[in-house]
């Protein structure tokens, strides 16, 4: 081994003071930022299920929740290493990463579409999955699959619009929210009546074997288990890469 350092010199940034002042001040402006992006995804959810819920007839039940504060909780914490990542909770615990997302032909059983953000719900990337299909092939997929995560009364709508036939999985319920006794905004009604006519034979019940199957391979059989690049632009190219080796 060659080299005048030993490996465990502080970066610039912190062994000066005023550098060191600068980036807490940074960190915390974009702890305050983030919370606020939060806050107002918070509550445009929780205005189309207000929606929803005025679209059914129905009221909203039990507590009112505490409405979203604009300001970073008091443990908030920033990743100086890759400050584009999230606290994503995983099956392991919590960990500091990304979300990232695939579309897997049913067929020939080949990534056709894939997306990565810092968000930690997949609601907002099926719409881009879809639209990414079209951008690759140069053609809408005639049936989508996707699991319970994707599921919200305005990416049904929009599956609709494009003219996909969309079996999404509507989740399990504990008790109606409805004076009617059903579950759900109309379009997540029709979704879940509609996976339950097609029975045994029903489309959704391929879901797993076809995607799980192609993540199976990428972390079992490729051993990819943890990104080894830093930053959303670079992490969302090395999972072109990874994504593009099952197809080759």
């Amino acid at each position: 081994m060659h080299g005048h350092k030993r490996g465990d010199e502080l970066p610039n940034w912190v062994a000066d003071k005023q550098k060191r002042i600068a980036r807490i001040a940074e960190a915390k402006a974009e702890l305050e930022a983030e919370a606020k992006a939060a806050a107002d995804e918070e509550r445009r959810i929780e205005a189309e299920k207000q929606k929803s819920r005025e679209a059914d007839g129905r009221n909203k039940t039990g507590k009112a929740a505490a409405p979203p504060s604009d300001e970073p909780a008091a443990k908030a914490q920033r990743n100086f290493t890759d400050p584009e990542s999230r606290i994503l909770k995983t099956k392991d615990g919590f960990i500091h990463g990304y979300n990232a997302q695939a579309a897997v032909d049913g067929k020939a059983q080949i990534i056709v579409a894939h997306t990565l953000t810092p968000s930690t719900s997949d609601h907002g990337q099926l719409v881009p999955l879809v639209d990414g299909i079209e951008a690759n092939l140069g053609r809408k997929p005639q049936q989508a699959s996707a699991d319970s995560g994707y599921l919200s009364e305005d990416n049904l709508a929009n599956l609709d619009q494009r003219g996909i036939d969309g079996y999404v999985a509507t989740g399990r319920a504990s008790r109606p929210t409805a004076d009617n006794g059903k579950v759900g905004g109309p379009l997540t009604q029709a979704m879940r009546k509609k996976i339950a006519d097609g029975g045994f034979d029903t489309p959704y019940r391929l879901r797993k074997q076809i995607v799980e199957a192609v993540f199976g391979q990428i972390k079992q059989a490729r051993g990819f288990r943890q990104f080894l690049l830093r930053g959303l632009a670079n992490v969302r190219a090395e999972w072109a890469m990874i994504c593009t080796a099952p197809n080759s």
